[in-house]
């Protein structure tokens, strides 16, 4: 298992972003529950897992900023210019 790469994720859509979130979450709880229930995973994708979770959140994260960043400066200039 190979990690994606922090630069690839930012040409995802933030759709994309939130659909893979979803997916690598489903993923990370079915390996904790083989973990729990003692069946045989591979105990570094659990690591693997919470790391590409950690990217994919972080990104969002900048890219919702970002958007309320500009919006709340558009606001600020609008009410300045009355």
């Amino acid at each position: 298992m190979v990690l994606s790469k922090f630069e690839n994720l930012k040409t995802l859509s933030n759709t994309e972003i939130s659909e893979k979130i979803r997916k690598v979450e489903k993923e990370l709880f079915s390996l904790q529950f083989k973990k729990a229930t003692r069946q045989p995973f591979k105990s570094h994708e659990i690591k693997f897992k919470k790391r590409d979770l950690a990217h994919l959140k972080t990104l969002l994260t900048l890219r919702l900023d970002l958007i309320e960043q500009k919006q709340t400066n558009f606001l600020i200039n609008l009410t300045n210019n009355k």
